[in-house]
This record gives structure tokens, sequence and C-alpha cells, in this order.
């Protein structure tokens, strides 16, 4: 069966809106903007980084894995986000693929590399999209030895 003007306009605005989402993640981290970050997420989302960092629950769970462990370990950082592809759990929830790459230098001044899968569980609660849950598969994380990271002077 055809879906409808109004099911086809929802999914596109649903996109639109899943891919802010994804971009606000790299944005919110990158800038340091705990705002932007901490909206993404439903308050009892679950987010599993996993190895060497762990697992965490929730807007606190959030924010201590962000204030605590995250930022502290980076001097700075900027991810991209790319190639999302959405599956289709109802009409409240769908659930995302997409990988991202993420440099920088930790606090040492080491720079690093890291490359990850984000496996996701977007809901739409009350008409707005934030992440329920989010796991973390890195394909890598290692230093650029070698190589320095610097803005041009």
């Amino acid at each position: 069966m055809a879906q409808s003007l109004e099911q086809r306009v929802d999914m596109l605005e649903t996109r639109l809106a899943l891919q802010d989402l994804t971009s606000d993640y790299c944005l919110g981290f990158d800038k340091r903007d705990m705002g932007r970050f901490l909206a993404i997420w439903w308050s009892d989302a679950v987010w599993e980084i996993g190895p060497p960092f762990g697992d965490f629950v929730g807007h606190e769970g959030v924010v201590h894995a962000v204030e605590d462990i995250l930022w502290p370990a980076w001097r700075e950082s900027t991810h991209y986000t790319t190639n999302l592809r959405l599956t289709s759990v109802s009409t409240d929830a769908l659930e995302g693929i997409c990988d991202v790459y993420c440099i920088g230098n930790s606090i040492d001044g080491q720079a690093q590399t890291v490359a990850a899968t984000y496996t996701d569980r977007f809901e739409r609660r009350d008409g707005v999209w934030k992440i329920a849950r989010r796991k973390v598969t890195m394909q890598h994380f290692s230093p650029l030895t070698g190589i320095t990271l610097a803005a041009p002077q």
C-alpha cells in the first residue's frame, strides 16, 4: 500500500530531525556545549561506550561520562559522522546506524584517531525525537605517532 503524503512528509521531517541529533552529538561534544549535547538524549537513555570507558544511564550518566571522563581526556576533538541509515521499528521508534571518525589531541598533546560505529535507537515522545540508546563499537582508537595537530600560526 502506498504511503500517504502526510506519512511521506513525516518520514522526511523525521530523517532531518535524526540527522540534526547526529550532528548535535558531534557539535555538542567538540564545542563543549553540554546543553546541546544533553538535549539529544532522553532522560532515561543508555549510552554504551564500552571499553575503556564504560556504559552510562540517564542524563546524570551522560553528564558524568562527558564532564568527568571524556572532556578531561581530550584537549580538543573533531567528530564526523556519516553513512546514517534508518530502519523503522514503529511510527515513533527507529533504529539507526552510522559511522564516526574522530581526530584530536588527548590532554597530553598526543594526536589520536578514532573510528567507530554508532548503533542507535531513536524514539519520538510527545512529537520530539531523541536518542534512547546509543551503542559505540570502536574499530580503532590509536595514537598518531609523530603527528602534530595544531591550528595554523
